[in-house]
């Protein structure tokens, strides 16, 4: 058994420094940099400092982009809350959105630096399975994303304050933060050992990337308690997971069957 030793890590002048944010910025910072050192191994190195410059940008975008499609899933909640939008300290960024924002953003600064898009997104989303293994941990400080109550030795024990009403009474979770975060850390190795052969079919890793993450992300989605919005009785994020997979697929096939010059 464990849980959350609390949301804030530290305070220095009175200005308390939370776990999440400081989590969300390591992550961020390792999947940058580990973006960089795949792109200049396996694709150009002449190129990938122009990685560093558009990076913050990227960030901003994706963040942006993380937060908005979370709000949107939640619009009943912050269309009567609005001014809580911005409130980001205690979670609240979903991953789809950053992806899919991050991929725009991305595709947009290979066509201004005149860089291969599909070499750009194969180093970025091998490397974005990275950053999400150390970034789950964010909600592991701040009680949220857990799974169906249980009594297993690594159970997650959940504030009263953080658990839903309909299981109120119970105190032990499963922590699916934490099955998120070693599968996340897998698919990054297997992409990592798989990254020299596929290299020769760019935009092939960032393909398995996306269906890898969403066969995990529907498995996982299944156990959780905490789903933002439900359509049809499914969570929005195991509709999202499964368009990825077809779209993923298609796109192999049609990389498999392209020539490269």
């Amino acid at each position: 058994m464990f849980q959350s030793p609390g949301e804030i890590a530290f305070t220095i002048f009175n200005i308390p420094f939370y776990f999440y944010r400081l989590i969300l910025a390591g992550a961020i910072f390792v999947g940058v940099y580990s973006a960089y050192l795949l792109f200049q191994k396996f694709y150009d190195k002449s190129q990938a400092a122009y990685i560093i410059d558009f990076s913050p940008f990227v960030i901003i975008l994706g963040i942006l982009g993380a937060r908005l499609y979370y709000c949107l899933v939640n619009f009943s909640y912050y269309s009567a809350h609005p001014l809580e939008i911005l409130n980001i300290r205690q979670g609240g960024l979903s991953i789809h959105g950053m992806i899919i924002i991050g991929i725009i953003s991305l595709y947009l600064f290979a066509k201004k630096y005149g860089i291969s898009f599909l070499k750009l997104v194969d180093a970025f989303l091998c490397a974005t399975p990275l950053a999400q293994s150390i970034g789950r941990w964010g909600n592991f400080f701040n009680s949220e994303a857990f799974g169906m109550p249980t009594n297993l030795p690594w159970k997650l024990y959940i504030p009263l304050s953080h658990r839903p009403l309909e299981y109120i009474n119970f105190e032990y979770f499963h922590p699916t933060f934490l099955y998120e975060s070693v599968l996340d850390i897998l698919i990054f190795f297997v992409l990592l050992l798989m990254f020299k052969k596929l290299a020769k079919k760019p935009g092939t890793i960032a393909c398995l990337y996306l269906i890898m993450y969403s066969v995990i992300r529907i498995l996982v989605e299944g156990c959780r308690v905490d789903s933002v919005l439900n359509v049809g009785g499914f969570p929005i994020a195991q509709i999202v997971s499964f368009v990825i997979i077809l779209l993923a697929s298609v796109s192999i096939i049609f990389l498999y069957n392209r020539k490269v010059s």
